[in-house]
């Protein structure tokens, strides 16, 4: 099942504890409290349930969901 830009943003916002509309896509989310440790569950996450072909390190280097969809091949 390929991700939305809407499933991703949902699961930043779930292991954030956060609402999704408090999460721009611009913007980086170290700054939202994402940590290395919740960044790994989310890869490990998208590779489970969607067959996403990320590394920790790519989405690592920068953290903001309008480039991880992109890297992902995320639809709006």
């Amino acid at each position: 099942m390929a991700l939305t830009v809407q499933q991703i943003r949902q699961d930043v916002a779930d292991v954030l504890g956060e609402d999704p509309t408090d999460i721009p896509d611009d913007e980086d989310l170290g700054d939202h409290g994402l940590d290395s440790v919740r960044l790994m569950s989310l890869v490990e996450w998208w590779r489970r349930e969607h067959a996403a072909e990320i590394s920790f390190v790519d989405l690592a280097e920068r953290p903001a969901i309008e480039v991880w969809a992109a890297l992902m091949g995320a639809h709006a």
